[in-house]
């Protein structure tokens, strides 16, 4: 009953954004932020210490600054999330340009399979279908099916629009392999915490755990991997920076070369996210570790 609830109100919202228009929605997110910063904080303290953690050179002024912005970048994501399913292929293409299309097509064509590593930043649910309308690839995404069947749905049905695929978390080893070694194209966002006996690399000067699967893939099958950010515009459309993750020089040892590569992927994302501090997902417990050594 409580998930059917949630899935009610979800709807309602959804229905009311619709009429409303994207552009006037877009419009509401500092209201919306408003209410989940001030009224009803959803991991506001996780939020701040993590941006501590992440910049202790900036002031408790710029900290809170940007903390309130990431409650307006998620409030915009969500809300696109609710109206976007009524949107065309024109539209879309409208509101996403990718920085290099023609690096995506090339690698694609290699015929070496294609991991596209994306992370909770920007409007990271839109790339999938992004692909799809402005460059014809289909693949498949490994998503985390959410707690809710009923939401999860939606998403699933935002996601394979244009004919893309979804894979859960957690059973995706084989398949994700496979479909590599098939030359298709997959997706992931591995940008949350790791397991704590997993691989480990520096972030912000600080060594976290991080799934390290998309560089083990990548390694195993000879895919390249595309970093893929939907940088959030002043006018609110996308750009999807588009940058190819360099697996030259690289250790002989595979393990070495496991930890190597996904710094190097690590390290991209964390130079975007010191560009658009307030685009990144800060809710994640990606410093866990540090305050259970506090």
């Amino acid at each position: 009953m409580k998930n059917k609830l949630e899935y009610i109100f979800f709807f309602l919202f959804a229905k009311l954004f619709q009429l409303l228009g994207l552009n006037i929605s877009r419009r509401l997110a500092s209201l919306v932020a408003l209410i989940f910063y001030y009224i009803v904080p959803i991991r506001k303290s996780t939020v701040i210490e993590n941006l501590r953690i992440a910049f202790p050179e900036y002031s408790v002024e710029r900290i809170k600054d940007i903390s309130f912005n990431v409650y307006k970048s998620f409030s915009i994501f969500f809300i696109e999330i609710l109206v976007f399913p009524k949107l065309n292929r024109n539209k879309i293409e409208h509101e996403l340009e990718f920085s290099d299309p023609d690096l995506v097509l090339k690698k694609f064509n290699e015929g070496r399979g294609l991991i596209i590593l994306s992370a909770h930043f920007g409007n990271w649910e839109l790339i999938p279908p992004a692909i799809g309308a402005s460059l014809g690839i289909n693949g498949l995404t490994i998503v985390k099916p959410l707690r809710n069947p009923y939401v999860d749905k939606w998403m699933n049905n935002l996601r394979t629009r244009f004919g893309n695929e979804v894979i859960p978390l957690g059973i995706s080893l084989r398949k994700t392999y496979q479909s590599l070694k098939e030359k298709k194209m997959i997706g992931i966002a591995a940008d949350q915490r790791g397991p704590e006996e997993g691989v480990k690399v520096s972030f912000f000067n600080t060594e976290v755990p991080v799934y390290s699967g998309p560089s083990v893939l990548s390694l195993k099958t000879g895919a390249p991997i595309l970093s893929m950010l939907a940088v959030r515009q002043k006018d609110y459309k996308y750009k999807i920076s588009v940058k190819e993750i360099d697996k030259n020089n690289l250790p002989q040892s595979f393990d070495e070369s496991v930890i190597e590569l996904t710094q190097r992927h690590t390290m991209h994302l964390e130079k975007m996210i010191k560009k658009y501090p307030e685009q990144w997902f800060w809710m994640h417990k990606k410093w866990k570790h540090l305050r259970i050594s506090k």
